[in-house]
């Protein structure tokens, strides 16, 4: 049986670190929740508590720097929480499948068709069909743009219309050679966003469901080439996270950002001067996911019947509202993603319902498989990526280096 000895050292077994809810004198079970801050909204916590009277939810926010460490220690430790909220990363785990409870086992099948199908497969184990969590929210992307510089620039300004005419990735690199040749103004902040935009637009990433690497194959090669086209066009701003990226986007120096749905706070609270301006519209190329938790249940729980109960409960679509309401987590239940509470008008983007963007975009992002080994892979080629808009790398040097890494990576996953 795996184990996630793969992670950490012997020493890591030391669990001193960890928080587990203590037995009081009471006869309730003690259902112990981990979580951080904003993955859950507390006020639904609250009405969990409220809605299992018989049991005493012990739950604890964990600052999110220190959480996955934690939740690593628990598991080769072999105790610790009940139940576990889970970022994007949750697909790594479904190799230690047998370190969670299968919700299959507990009735979760009769829950599918209630959620989007991609967001269900991504914690299934492909081979035993295994479920090791439920779907909290996601992270559908969508092209955010500032009407004012498009309508300088020559461009289509209605959502509508700028999605007819940017269909694709060649139309998107066209739209910003005008954009630039009539404004001076730069379409893209960096390439690092287009290209994990790519990736996350296709059903291939860098490994196949039986383990095999396709990171050299076509889907990668054109994800990076369609990055490496908009460095060569000289369409990047070539900026990095942060207050340059911030200044950017406030002082107009920037026309346009592919990005998730939880990327619409962010922009407003670094450009809040261009207030109004914006607009969001399906992302060239087809749609894709960034980011979105889940939550399950450790197969060390001593009260799994309760857990499972409370957990298919805060993921309900009823609970969902409240936690988009509440926290705007983006549903995946389809029921939820119809409320009309989620269509208010924002004054940002200049009263446009953005929520229909991202409900179409969510129910159209393709299957895919991560793999516990996505993670790595990613930022050995994003860091390529950042050294050719940065630095102005050799393209051609920065793939087989890339490659050359990836294959270091890969013998020593084989080991």
């Amino acid at each position: 049986m795996k184990r996630l000895f793969l992670f950490f050292s012997v020493s890591l077994l030391v669990c001193s670190s960890c928080q587990f809810a203590p037995m009081s004198g009471e006869s309730k079970p003690v259902i112990t929740l981990w979580y951080w801050n904003r993955s859950l909204s507390d006020d639904v916590i609250t009405k969990a508590q409220e809605a299992f009277p018989h049991v005493t939810i012990d739950a604890q926010k964990i600052g999110g720097d220190e959480y996955k460490t934690k939740l690593h220690t628990a598991l080769i430790a072999g105790r610790g929480p009940d139940i576990v909220a889970m970022n994007d990363w949750a697909y790594e785990y479904i190799a230690y499948a047998e370190e969670f409870v299968n919700l299959l086992d507990y009735g979760a099948d009769q829950l599918e068709q209630e959620y989007l199908d991609w967001k269900w497969q991504a914690v299934q184990d492909p081979e035993t069909g295994a479920l090791i969590a439920l779907p909290i929210d996601t992270g559908p992307t969508a092209l955010y743009y500032r009407a004012d510089l498009f309508e300088e620039a020559g461009l289509p300004t209605e959502p509508d219309e700028v999605h007819a005419q940017l269909q694709t990735w060649e139309d998107y690199i066209e739209a910003g050679i005008q954009m630039k040749e009539t404004t001076g103004v730069h379409m893209f902040e960096s390439i690092t966003k287009p290209y994990l935009q790519v990736i996350e637009q296709q059903s291939d990433k860098y490994f196949a469901e039986d383990g095999t690497y396709i990171g050299d194959g076509e889907a990668i090669q054109y994800a990076w080439n369609t990055a490496v086209r908009i460095h060569e066009e000289g369409l990047s701003a070539r900026l990095t996270e942060g207050q340059e990226v911030n200044a950017a986007l406030n002082g107009g120096d920037v026309a346009s950002r592919v990005g998730a749905v939880w990327e619409s706070q962010i922009l407003q609270d670094a450009a809040p001067d261009t207030a109004g301006k914006w607009r969001v519209t399906r992302a060239p190329g087809g749609d894709g996911n960034n980011g979105g938790s889940f939550i399950g249940v450790l197969d060390s729980s001593a009260h799994k019947d309760e857990a499972v109960a409370i957990t298919k409960w805060l993921v309900s679509p009823d609970a969902q509202l409240d936690h988009f309401l509440d926290v705007n987590l983006f549903p995946s239940a389809i029921e939820t993603l119809e409320s009309e509470l989620l269509r208010e008008p924002d004054p940002f983007y200049g009263d446009q319902v953005v929520a229909d963007v991202f409900v179409e975009s969510a129910k159209n992002v393709p299957p895919t498989f991560y793999g516990e080994h996505y993670g790595k892979f990613r930022t050995i080629f994003n860091d390529e990526m950042v050294l050719i808009d940065r630095a102005n790398k050799n393209p051609e040097k920065a793939w087989e280096d890339a490659q050359k890494k990836a294959q270091r990576e890969l013998s020593r996953i084989d080991q």
